[in-house]
């Protein structure tokens, strides 16, 4: 009988543009309050305040978050340290065969994880932190991100372990698998049962709100603006910019993490370069003052504002905006990471450490040195809104490259689409947990998906995005409870991948 439930969903679509339902609310209006009463209970569970510092109200989800990383890294010796060159050489595929059961590659599977998690987190969320906790911020959020490495190793070690191969070769993991595989095996059946249902409906929700509607919206609003603001030939026609959009999303998610794959290869660092290019120019002209904005996030960093600035900064305006700056410990990465090709479920777990690091480490430190150097950030925001977090950052680059707003639609654009593709991947992951692998159960929700992409690009999400970040942010209690009940899964996996790369590495030395 569920199986038949997604169709059954989409027959209620046209309800949405009935004129009987307070018809004299606008669209945006009447969905924003149907989710509202849904939106503050979940905020009110997610956000639970579990101490404060000054006046600032610091939420449970930090501390589950950042608590679990640094207990990780400890348990795990700092592998994120020590094993940086075992991952660059297991990303070049010194570890693995192209016969080894699988989908992809690992630099496939990494820029296919990367390509979910560079997005504005890394253009807005950089620059709010900033904005609320001074320089020192900046500092905060790298460690953040260093110690979300070990996480990423973690999970996405278990989504390889616990993943499903069918006999066509297709791949399924992530959460939803061992969330209810490994903990069977551990005596914990029907926890993980409920567990893997629970995370699959938040997925499923977190992938068509932050990783599908406000992703495109953003995008579209960056377009509006450098083409004429309430001026733009597309001010009145927002949709026709979703529905071009959704048309090439399409293209490449049907075809799979096959095709998702090959696409991310290409765009994340296409994508990457792009920005990363526009912010050693502007570092390129501030040459002499880059050792002394390197100085001032250090020195500020261990003041309140900083770290509270830092840290809940970046968690809370990252993360509620879907899309936190890597995703550590939320369960999304491994859906991606599970279709790689390897007989070592560790191997994958040691690639995943450099998805933190290329994107908070590197990619926020960029952002956050230009905003520094430039002083783009003295004026405390009225909210904490994106758009206000965008044009932080467009100032700063503005600052310098007069044009760059132009730029910055280009990766805005690039950043939203390899979201959207990935994410998709993610829901109908989540959505195959709920409603089964069949091919009605497919395509009902890669319609529904592309159907959000034109509504989140004209409208005015308000609760319905918040409602899909509660949601993304909901998805790590489940996902980390399975990851401490099977820690000595994930220490069995690590040793013996490590001696499988001892044994290819003795044997690929040169003789003396």
């Amino acid at each position: 009988m569920i199986s038949h439930l997604p169709c059954r969903l989409l027959t209620l679509l046209p309800f949405f543009a009935s004129t009987s339902w307070a018809s004299e609310l606008s669209l945006d209006d009447k969905i924003n309050d149907a989710v509202a009463p849904a939106t503050s209970w979940i905020f009110k569970i997610i956000f639970f305040t579990a101490f404060k510092v000054g006046e600032i109200e610091v939420p449970f989800i930090l501390i589950w978050l950042a608590g679990t990383a640094i207990f990780l890294t400890v348990y795990f010796k700092f592998i994120n340290i020590t094993s940086f060159g075992l991952a660059l050489r297991t990303v070049r595929g010194k570890y693995s065969k192209p016969t080894d059961p699988g989908e992809i590659t690992h630099f496939q599977a990494l820029t296919a994880a990367l390509s979910a998690t560079v997005g504005l987190g890394n253009i807005a969320g950089v620059a709010i932190a900033i904005s609320k906790g001074g320089p020192g911020a900046a500092f905060w959020m790298v460690v953040l991100g260093l110690i979300g490495m070990t996480t990423k190793f973690a999970e996405c070690t278990l989504g390889v372990r616990y993943r499903d191969i069918d006999a066509n070769g297709k791949v399924s993991g992530g959460p939803m698998k061992y969330l209810k595989k490994g903990l069977a095996e551990r005596g914990l059946g029907k926890l993980g049962a409920v567990l893997a249902v629970v995370f699959a409906v938040l997925c499923v929700g977190a992938s068509l709100g932050g990783g599908n509607m406000f992703q495109i919206n953003q995008a579209c609003s960056q377009f509006v603006e450098i083409s004429g603001g309430s001026e733009s030939i597309l001010a009145e026609y927002r949709w026709v910019f979703g529905a071009v959009i959704a048309v090439l999303v399409g293209v490449v998610i049907i075809g799979g993490i096959t095709r998702i794959a090959n696409v991310t290869s290409r765009l994340v660092p296409l994508m990457c370069f792009t920005y990363i290019l526009g912010a050693i120019a502007v570092l390129a002209t501030h040459m002499d003052k880059i050792p002394a904005a390197i100085s001032l996030i250090v020195s500020t960093a261990f003041t309140p504002d900083a770290y509270v600035g830092g840290l809940i900064g970046a968690m809370l305006v990252g993360i509620q905006r879907g899309s936190f700056s890597n995703e550590a410990g939320i369960g999304s990465a491994p859906i991606a990471h599970a279709a790689v090709k390897t007989s070592k479920p560790a191997s994958e777990g040691i690639v995943a450490l450099l998805e933190p690091f290329i994107d908070t480490v590197v990619v926020c430190s960029m952002t956050a040195l230009v905003i520094v150097i430039t002083g783009n950030y003295g004026e405390a925001l009225s909210g904490s809104s994106t758009s206000e977090g965008i044009a932080i950052t467009s100032q700063a680059f503005a600052s310098v490259i007069t044009w760059f707003p132009f730029v910055l639609f280009i990766a805005v654009t690039l950043f939203a689409f390899s979201t959207l593709i990935s994410w998709s991947y993610y829901g109908q992951q989540a959505w195959a947990c709920l409603f089964g692998t069949s091919k009605p159960a497919d395509l009902s929700y890669k319609f529904l998906f592309l159907l959000c992409i034109v509504l989140g690009a004209s409208m005015s999400l308000g609760a319905v995005t918040d409602f899909s970040d509660g949601m993304l942010l909901g998805m790590c209690f489940p996902n980390l409870i399975g990851v401490y009940l099977l820690l000595p899964v994930i220490k069995e996996e690590l040793l013996s991948f490590r001696k499988h790369a001892a044994e290819i590495d003795s044997a690929t030395r040169p003789a003396k």
